[in-house]
C-alpha cells in the first residue's frame, strides 16, 4: 500500500469516527460537524470526487438522526446546514497545504461564524416567531447566541483532535 493509500484511508477513518460522535449525547451544537467539513476540504480537495465523502457522511447522518432519532423532516432550514457546510468545506480547500496550529484554529473560529451566520438567517427566514425584518433577524441571532459557543467550543476541539490526530499518526508513520 503506497502512502497516498495510507493517507487518504486515514482521513476517511478520521471523518468516520468524527461522524459517529453525532450519535453521542451531547451539548446543543458541540458536534464535529464544522470540523469534519474543514478537515474534508483540507485532505479531500486533491481527489477526484473524494469532496462527496465529507458530504455524504453529513447526509447519511442526518437521515438516520432526523429519521430515527429526531423524527424531524428535512426542511428549509436544513438547506443553511448544508450551505454552510459546503462554505466550511471551502474554507478547507483554502487551508490546504498550509496547516499549523495558528490556521486550523482561524479555520476552525471562521468555521463557527459562517455556521452561526448563515444557518441563522435560514433559520430567521424559515420560523414565524421572526419578524421578517433587520428586528426580527437580530432576534434570531440574539436567541442563537448560546448556541454559537457550543458551536465554536465544538469546533475548536474536534478540530485539534482531528488535525491532530491525523498529523501524529502520518508522522508516526512517517508519511511527512
Amino acid at each position: 500500500m503506497n502512502n497516498t493509500n495510507i493517507s487518504f484511508g486515514l482521513a476517511v477513518t478520521i471523518v468516520l469516527a468524527a461522524a459517529s460522535t453525532r450519535f453521542l449525547p451531547h451539548p446543543p451544537n458541540f458536534t464535529a460537524i464544522g470540523s469534519l467539513a474543514l478537515f474534508g476540504g483540507v485532505y479531500f480537495s486533491g481527489k477526484h470526487l473524494s469532496w462527496l465523502i465529507p458530504f455524504v457522511t453529513l447526509l447519511l447522518t442526518d437521515i438516520v438522526l432526523n429519521n430515527f432519532v429526531y423524527h424531524t423532516e428535512f426542511t428549509w432550514y436544513s438547506t443553511g446546514t448544508y450551505l454552510a457546510f459546503g462554505l466550511i468545506y471551502l474554507i478547507g480547500r483554502l487551508l490546504n497545504g498550509r496547516i499549523s496550529a495558528q490556521t486550523v484554529f482561524a479555520g476552525s473560529f471562521t468555521a463557527s461564524m459562517i455556521f452561526f451566520l448563515v444557518t441563522n438567517i435560514f433559520c430567521w427566514q424559515s420560523m414565524p416567531i421572526y419578524s421578517k425584518d433587520l428586528t426580527g433577524l437580530i432576534s434570531c441571532y440574539a436567541a442563537a447566541l448560546p448556541y454559537f459557543w457550543n458551536t465554536l467550543a465544538g469546533d475548536l476541539t474536534f478540530s485539534a483532535v482531528m488535525f491532530g490526530t491525523y498529523y501524529l499518526s502520518i508522522r508516526q508513520t512517517k508519511l511527512v
